[in-house]
């Protein structure tokens, strides 16, 4: 887990996913439910005028994630991946196989694009203006990470190590997505004792510049970029998504999680995940 610096803000490099927020059929309901089950608050962002609404949710006063709507299509969790410039980048992407679903517009405190990969999974890039990115991460109620499901997992590696020079390491239990550098980021910033901190046997090499998991689609799924939050108790999180209309779609033990899969009363679904490392 991240210790961050206390006072430093945390700034994403290029090609690192810093930011999540989710569509909602109603936004009122989803912010009930996040509040009660994150202990999150709410501000509006969307400027005057807007079409709809777009609230930053903060934790403890720290940036968190956001909800936006009413909107059309599925109600899902999106992951926002870090560029210095948004045209430039976008330009990149499709040259690689991108395909843009809504040009560079400015957005509550950067520029951002919408995109999807060659399989269909949706991703957002953010060019960082006033809102560099989410900053209650891997903390209860914080956004811990994304994973990206993809149906054909060699096109997957081809097309984001040429998008944002990802690198992936086949760990046994699961693909680790790396940036390599991330983790000099972070020890020069908020995280100064990170490469201590993970320098036990037990934690894979090259963990401190991991910034997603890579993992095939199940039976039916299609391809998408799924988003975890950490809590401090699964199964109290499992009882309280319930409690407050969320539907538990299952639940998993391993030897460093505990995690359910939750679908919200909007319909979008999100993995709450419980650290629980060998060493208890």
């Amino acid at each position: 887990m991240e210790q961050q610096r206390q006072g430093t803000a945390r700034t994403y490099p290029e090609g690192v996913p810093c930011w999540v927020d989710t569509q909602q059929p109603d936004v009122e309901a989803a912010m009930a439910f996040y509040g009660g089950l994150f202990g999150w608050e709410f501000e509006d962002a969307a400027p005057p005028g807007a079409a709809g609404r777009y609230v930053i949710a903060t934790l403890d006063g720290q940036e968190a994630g956001a909800i936006a709507g009413p909107g059309i299509g599925f109600p899902a969790w999106h992951t926002y991946i870090s560029v210095e410039n948004a045209d430039t980048a976008v330009r990149h992407l499709l040259s690689v196989g991108a395909t843009l679903k809504s040009a560079p517009a400015d957005g509550s405190g950067g520029v951002q694009a919408v995109l999807a990969d060659p399989q269909g999974a949706e991703f957002r890039i953010w060019q960082a203006g006033a809102r560099p990115g989410a900053q209650a991460v891997n903390l209860p109620g914080g956004w811990n990470f994304s994973d990206l499901h993809t149906t054909d997992v060699e096109t997957a590696v081809a097309f984001y190590g040429k998008a944002f020079q990802w690198e992936f390491d086949d760990l046994g239990f699961g693909t680790m997505i790396r940036r390599p550098g991330y983790g000099d980021h972070l020890e020069a910033t908020v995280d100064p004792n990170i490469r201590v901190r993970q320098s036990g046997d037990a934690v894979p090499r090259g963990f401190e510049d991991a910034v997603a998991w890579l993992a095939p689609a199940g039976a039916g799924e299609r391809p998408r970029w799924h988003v975890t939050f950490t809590v401090a108790d699964r199964d109290r999180a499992a009882l309280d998504a319930e409690r407050l209309g969320g539907r538990v779609l299952g639940q998993e033990d391993t030897e460093w999680t505990r995690t359910v899969l939750i679908r919200d009363p909007g319909g979008a679904v999100f993995t709450a995940s419980q650290y629980t490392p060998p060493s208890g």
